[in-house]
């Protein structure tokens, strides 16, 4: 026997086994259980989301041998007919194809005529939106007051195109796109009832690249069978649909928080050398950071609990005015990759944008910190040589003192040097954070105990947490084991202290730009004000 595709094959064949469109089955379902009948349908909705298929269940509903209902047999001769596409008084037409007012005629003369086999002549249009302006003015009569026993049901996927008088005359229903979640459950029961063996998390990458298509899904779940000899497995999806994997994008936003521009573009060079979709990369960036600034703004929005717990550290580093920046940046960088030199040279320069037009400093994974954007301080343009002059007395302020040394706390007399130890480690993202927020508590021959505040609990990761315990023991120049202790810090951990720091340093950037004589002069005269944000401590 022939391979029958997991498309057809699983086409529903009953509103039951139909996935979503719950509202559509609903409202149908009433109408043919109370004999509540139209005379004109139309289902609207993308490809592949069930207009066809619940035309045919509908059909089978008006025509099944046990009586008009809402569950037909599937067994008696007319239900197994319209399954197999073989019943007489089921007419569909392909509207792309048969546009013609002609066409429409001589299919309209036949629906005078009595239904062969069934109950109802059921006549199926698709993509009727493509159908002519003849055509359609051909079919609005019949349309208004057809025969008792003609119905009609037509899909499209762009209902914009249809006349309003034909919209008027039928009863609508907009089919939704599937969710992930449910096209994900679907494909699990299919290869189960398949005995495929697969990677629960290829299933997600094929959900996603299906774009909430069902029919999308189970093709692009045949071909990952195919190219995966038997097996579905999420680095032969990966490789497949060339879709970026997330340890690429967790790395480049590790990248953004540490500053490390040279670890961006070894990024896109990785990516390039296995032939990545850049424009995927943009769109998954664009939507991981769209999930990071819903968990800013509304945790519950986020369902899954583990990418919840996942995201908690960038969601703390990253503040919201960069996050609503940074996604513009991503989904403009996919309109520029048609128009770079090259896809590699336009990723590139949309990951060097992320980085040119970060905070200054980027606070820590788990904190947060002021932030200072570069950027002019007034918008009002004076003559060239006063310019010149203002650009020489406001770039450079007075010479910042150094900041005073916090008082040290006698329950850690060692914590001053801890500030000291941390900036010297050899540590960046996720481990550097943990240094930065913890304080000194104590050093034993074989040990280094921390204190780390109960809030930035969340750093406490394994990796980053053996990392600090390998720096500490080059550090100390002995195999040393790491303690980590929750409790409030007694005193000021590096984390405070450059805050501390770089809100004093940008205060005295804001002051010593309000008092220069120029600016003043220049706010005076144009009526002007100085967007404190956009100064840049030097």
């Amino acid at each position: 026997m022939s391979y029958q595709v997991l498309a057809r094959k699983w086409r529903p064949k009953s509103f039951a086994s139909l996935v979503g469109q719950e509202h559509v089955v609903r409202a149908l379902s009433h109408a043919l259980d109370h004999q509540r009948l139209h005379h004109a349908y139309l289902f609207t909705g993308t490809r592949g989301v069930g207009k066809t298929t619940i035309a045919r269940i509908l059909a089978k509903a008006l025509n099944c041998e046990t009586g008009v209902t809402s569950t037909p047999c599937g067994i008696c001769a007319s239900c197994v007919e319209i399954d197999s596409g073989r019943f007489v008084d089921l007419i569909e037409v392909d509207a792309a194809t048969n546009t013609k007012v002609d066409e429409m005629r001589q299919l309209l003369e036949n629906a005078a005529y009595a239904p062969t086999r069934g109950r109802y002549k059921v006549y199926v249009i698709d993509e009727v939106h493509m159908l002519s302006n003849s055509a359609f003015n051909a079919m609005l009569k019949t349309l208004e007051e057809p025969p008792e026993h003609i119905k009609f049901i037509l899909a499209t996927t762009d209902p914009q195109k249809i006349p309003v008088t034909v919209l008027s005359r039928c009863l609508q229903f907009n089919l939704k796109q599937m969710p992930l979640v449910q096209i994900v459950s679907h494909l699990a029961m299919i290869l189960t009832e398949e005995n495929v063996a697969v990677d629960p998390a290829a299933l997600k990458q094929l959900a996603k690249a299906a774009a909430g298509s069902m029919r999308d899904a189970l093709s692009l779940l045949d071909q990952a069978i195919a190219h995966g000899a038997g097996r579905v497995e999420e680095s032969d999806v990966r490789d497949m649909l060339g879709t970026v994997g997330d340890d690429y994008l967790y790395e480049l936003l590790d990248a953004l928080v540490a500053g490390d521009v040279a670890a961006l573009l070894a990024l896109a060079e990785a990516m390039d050398a296995r032939s990545l979709s850049f424009d995927s990369a943009l769109q998954e960036l664009s939507s991981l950071i769209h999930r990071i600034a819903l968990l800013q703004f509304a945790p519950s929005a986020l369902p899954d609990e583990t990418e919840r717990q996942r995201l908690v550290p960038y969601a703390a580093a990253f503040d919201a005015e960069y996050l609503q920046l940074a996604y513009q940046i991503a989904i403009n960088g996919r309109d520029d990759l048609a128009l770079a030199p090259d896809e590699r040279a336009g990723f590139s320069m949309t990951l060097l944008r992320l980085f040119a037009f970060r905070p200054e400093t980027p606070a820590p994974l788990g904190g947060t910190a002021p932030r200072s954007m570069p950027g002019p301080a007034i918008r009002p343009t004076p003559a060239p040589a006063a310019t010149a002059a203002a650009v020489q007395r406001v770039a450079a302020p007075p010479p910042s003192p150094s900041p005073a040394t916090p008082p040290a706390a006698s329950a850690a007399s060692a914590a001053p040097d801890w500030h000291g130890i941390a900036a010297g480690l050899n540590l960046g993202g996720m481990a550097r954070q943990l240094a930065q927020h913890c304080e000194l508590a104590e050093v034993a021959q074989d040990a280094v105990t921390l204190r780390l505040p109960p809030v930035h609990q969340h750093l406490l990761g394994k990796p980053q947490q053996d990392r600090l315990q390998a720096e500490l023991s080059s550090h100390y120049g002995r195999p040393v084991k790491l303690n980590i202790v929750l409790a409030a810090a007694r005193d000021e951990t590096p984390a405070e202290r450059s805050r501390v720091v770089q809100r004093e340093r940008q205060e005295r950037a804001i002051a010593a730009i309000e008092q220069d004589g120029f600016v003043r002069e220049v706010v005076d005269l144009f009526d002007a004000t100085i967007n404190e944000s956009s100064i840049k401590p030097i």
